[in-house]
Formats: structure tokens, sequence, C-alpha cells
């Protein structure tokens, strides 16, 4: 089978970079495209930086995607519509690892998802995505009695918070117990709060220095704790994710996936 034709959003940015360094080393997959916005001065500059890999950057975005199969972004919500559009109308796939998505950014990405098959998901890795199927199982088992606390820490530069990966856990603790994670969703206490109230799934962020990410979903009893951690040493996880998830995608009928999906987790 030939290799998989990608383009890469956000050439420049800290997963753009990564990508484009681990494509060349990743069997089955071949960059053709690596695009930053308009009037970036990186146009036209050699996409792999230090290891030159002839592929130039560009901002025409029409001509990256009738070059390629599937394109993979981390970029920002704005960007990541925008691209879920051009790529339904180019008819490949896309790999939306992006956070910060409002509703109506993810209405958006849906109705792309009519036309090709989209991969959307918080988080890319294999260890997070396995630890939200632990800990909806997790939810499902213990119950509204039990407590459920997220706590994420993330890198000083992070700009949206809770991060995408504890949303993700989150909903996943929603999935378990049955309920709509918006309408108990506890975010950021400060001041004279009350009592904690029953069924809340409440979320804490931490921002500073340069932590890659970590995630820790606290289920506390009477007299008891259980504790689900991840830690991300290196962003290389996610990229690896994201580039199974672009082989994955070959033959794939359009839906919206996730990366349970990928792994075979979506039954779990």
């Amino acid at each position: 089978m030939s290799e998989l034709r990608l383009a890469v959003v956000g050439a420049t940015g800290r997963m753009g970079r990564m990508l484009t360094q681990i494509i060349p080393d990743t069997v089955g997959v071949r960059l053709t495209a690596a695009l930053e916005r308009p009037g970036s001065p990186a146009l036209g500059s050699d996409s792999g930086g230090a290891a030159p890999n002839g592929v130039p950057i560009t901002s025409d975005v029409a001509a990256a995607f009738a070059n390629a199969d599937a394109v993979v972004d981390f970029s920002a919500p704005g960007s990541s519509v925008e691209m879920a559009k051009a790529a339904a109308e180019a008819k490949i796939a896309a790999i939306i690892g992006t956070t910060g998505l409002s509703g109506e950014d993810l209405a958006a990405i849906a109705a792309c998802a009519r036309e090709v098959a989209i991969v959307r998901s918080g988080n890319m890795s294999l260890g997070v995505n396995l630890l939200a199927v632990l800990v909806e199982q997790a939810a499902r088992a213990l119950g509204a009695a039990w407590d459920a606390e997220i706590v994420e820490m993330h890198h000083r530069l992070k700009v949206d918070a809770p991060s995408g990966t504890a949303l993700l856990l989150g909903e996943a603790v929603a999935r378990g117990r049955g309920v709509d994670l918006a309408a108990k969703s506890a975010r950021g206490r400060d001041g004279l709060t009350g009592p904690r109230k029953a069924g809340e799934i409440g979320f804490a962020s931490l921002r500073g220095g340069t932590v890659i990410g970590e995630h820790t979903v606290i289920f506390a009893g009477t007299s008891e704790r259980i504790e689900f951690s991840h830690h991300a040493e290196d962003r290389g996880v996610f990229a690896r994710g994201a580039l199974a998830a672009a082989l994955w995608t070959r033959g794939k009928p359009p839906g919206l996936y996730s990366m349970a999906n990928v792994l075979g987790l979506s039954g779990a």
C-alpha cells in the first residue's frame, strides 16, 4: 500500500514542529505539505528546520490539500474549523487535536464529518485514552456518591483551561454516571462557595514552568480515595497518536470519530 500523504497545519507551532520531525521516521506516512497562516515570516522556509525535509512552508490550503490524503491539525479553534471545512471540500480525512473548541466550533466540525472521516480528541495519546476508558468504568461502578475531581497542570504558555484532556476525562466521568457534563461541571471554586454539591464533577487548572501535561482524576468516597493519573513526558506521544489516527482513517467512511475508535476501545 502506498504511503499516506499528510498535510500539517500550524507547522511552526509546538505540535507542528514535532510532527514534521517525526513523520520522516514513521512507516506508512509521508509529509507533502506544511501550512502556516498568510503573512507568517516562516513562509517559504523548509518545514524540517535544522533537519531539512524538502517540504516548504506554505499558506496555500487548496494546493496543499489537493496533494494530501489527510490533514493533521493542532492549531487554534478558528483555524481548525476552517481547515475541517477545507478538508471536507477536498474529500480528505482530518485529524484534529486542537483544544479550546466552543460548542459552535464542535457543531461545525461535526457537520464536516458528514462528508469525510474526522478524528477529534482533546488528547491523542494512547495512555490518556486508555485512562478515559478506565475512568468511565470507575464512575459507572462508584456512582455519584463518590465525589469526582479532575486536576490538571500545564506549561505557563497554555491559553485554555480546563485543558482539552481534562474535559475529555470529565466527559468520561459524565458518561459513566449517565449525566450531562455541562450541567454538572464545577470550575475554579473561589470564596464562600458552601458545601460541595452532590454529583458535581470538579475541575482545577494549574499553570507553570514547562510542564507538558499532567492529569489526575480523583474519586473521593467516605474514608477512602481512588486516583487515576497520567503524566506526559514528551509531546511526541501526542504526535505519534495523531499519526496512528491518520493511518486508521484510510478507507473509513465519513463520520466523527475519537481516539477510542482508533484504538478499538469505543466498546469497552
